[in-house]
Formats: C-alpha cells, sequence, structure tokens
C-alpha cells in the first residue's frame, strides 16, 4: 500500500517540498511506501488552453530527479491525456489514486484540484473518506513563510531574478543542452563562449542579462558567466577545451546586469572584461 500525492509539481519548489516532506513522513508512519503521481506532459500543451506561452521549470527527468533526492519511494508518470482530462476527482480517486496505483491514503495540499469538476480540497477531503481513502492535509505557508508557487518563481525568472527563484526553488535555475557553433566573435577578443542549444525547448529561459553561472560538463564543474539575449552563451572560466556536440548545465547564480548593445568592439571587450571581474568578485566574496 501507499500514501500518494499527485500533481503536475513543475519547480519541484518549497511548496511542494512542504507537501513531499509531509508525504514521505506520513508513510513512514504508517509503514507503507511514499508515491508520486505526477503528470506528462503540461495538461495546457494536451487542452491547447495558453500553450503557445507555456514555459516550464523543470524538464519530466530534472522533475524525477528532483523528487527522489526528497526520498520519494515511488514516482509514477501519468500520461495527460483528453480522456484523463475528462475524470471527476471522484473517478480520479477511485480509479487512478486508489485502484491503478495502489493508495490507502492520498495528501492534498491546500490548492490541489485533481478533476475536471474542479472542486475544492475541502470537498475532495470528503470524496476521498467515502472512497476509503484517508486523508493528510498540508498548510499553504512554506519554509520560507509564504505561500510559493510556479507562477512566482516563473515571474521572478522572466525579471531576471534570479535569486529569488532560487530562494523559491531551494535550488539555483538550470538550463541544459548541446553546445552548438555560433558566430565565434567572442572567440576572436578572448572571450570564447559555449552556445546553448536546449535539450527541452519549452524550458523558461530567464531574462535577458549577463549572470554569474555555475557550469557543469559531465561531472566537471566550472564557474562562468553567461549572457541571454537572441542566443544562450557562457564564458567558461579558465576553460580551452573543444566541447561542440557535449551537454552542458548552466545554472545560474546571480544577474550581473541587463543586456545591452555596443557600438563598437573594443567597447564590447571593455565591457566583457568588467563583468568578468564584477563575477570573480561575487565569487571570491570582494
Amino acid at each position: 500500500m501507499a500514501v500518494g500525492a499527485t500533481g503536475f509539481f513543475d519547480g519541484v519548489h518549497v511548496g511542494h517540498r512542504l507537501v513531499i516532506e509531509t508525504l514521505v513522513s506520513s508513510a513512514r508512519e504508517r509503514g507503507e511506501e511514499s508515491l508520486i503521481i505526477t503528470l506528462w506532459p503540461h495538461p495546457r500543451l494536451v487542452l491547447q488552453n495558453g500553450a503557445l506561452d507555456l514555459k516550464l521549470l523543470n524538464t519530466l527527468d530534472e522533475k524525477i530527479d528532483l523528487l527522489k533526492g526528497l526520498g520519494v519511494d515511488r514516482i509514477e508518470v501519468l500520461p495527460f491525456t483528453e480522456d484523463l482530462s475528462r475524470m471527476s476527482t471522484s473517478e480520479y480517486l477511485s480509479q487512478i489514486v486508489r485502484d491503478r496505483f495502489g493508495c490507502s491514503a492520498v495528501l492534498l495540499g491546500y490548492d490541489n484540484r485533481i478533476g475536471h469538476d474542479m472542486i475544492s480540497p475541502e470537498r475532495t477531503a470528503v470524496l476521498a473518506g467515502e472512497l476509503g481513502l484517508d486523508v493528510i492535509c498540508t498548510d499553504k505557508v512554506s519554509s520560507v513563510g509564504i505561500a510559493v508557487s510556479s507562477t512566482k518563481i516563473r515571474r521572478a525568472l522572466q525579471a531576471g531574478d534570479v535569486e529569488l527563484a532560487s530562494k523559491f526553488l531551494c535550488y539555483d535555475y538550470r538550463l541544459q543542452g548541446e553546445v552548438v557553433h555560433g558566430k565565434k566573435l567572442g572567440r576572436t577578443i578572448g572571450y570564447p563562449t559555449a552556445n546553448l542549444e536546449l535539450s527541452e525547448p519549452l524550458k523558461l529561459v530567464p531574462a535577458a542579462g549577463v549572470y554569474l553561472s555555475d557550469v557543469s560538463i559531465g561531472d566537471r564543474s566550472f564557474k562562468g558567466m553567461t549572457n541571454i539575449g537572441k542566443t544562450i552563451e557562457t564564458h567558461i572560466f579558465g576553460f580551452d577545451e573543444e566541447i561542440y556536440g557535449q551537454t552542458i548545465g548552466i545554472s545560474f547564480v546571480k544577474r550581473v546586469r541587463d543586456e545591452k548593445s555596443f557600438a563598437s568592439i573594443d567597447e564590447l571587450k571593455e565591457q566583457l572584461s568588467q563583468d568578468e571581474l564584477n563575477c570573480k568578485n561575487l565569487i571570491f566574496g570582494l
């Protein structure tokens, strides 16, 4: 048997973590398995309701890794389909949570709505009890003292406030992708860059500007500065290797400045030198 929680869990942020911590501890107390039932793809992609502007905080693999890292025993990815979208809360609880995945109890967040009828968590709890499921509820206040949502994190990233996003996420926001060929202008002025092609096109890209970043290449880690404009380019400090075709990860630590235009190559080079100095001062706490 299992104690289950269900939802999209985009970002696996501090609000989700309150739910997950309660899930894991409750399952252990009952001597049962902790289970997350998550959805993929995002419902809006299936229902075509605003899918054109949909941006995600996590890829599916990132989400699964984050959930596993929080001690969840079992993660089930439920394909979101039009048929699933037509399920009522009662049908979802009985057919999916109880019968398909063997849950004896369901954990409900303060704003959990899990059927097309979109009934309140309070009414959902009543229905779950009628179906023989125990109900465990969580508070809306997270460990940072406020109700955190994926929407608030997206807004922070769209404003370039990666530090606020990191506070809400409990980790630095990350992009991953393949290093592809660019114009190679940076190489000619002493600032070669790795140009990133996202592995997940739906991942939200932070606001344009220059950021201090952490760079992962395989099992190696580096510091760098990342410029977001028409492309995503990272100059990796102290690094001089050909990595075209390799997958790298970029984690955003702090925004250094807005994006700007330059009247000459010399002006660009001078600014890049200042950007590097500013980033290294941040790294060494100067």
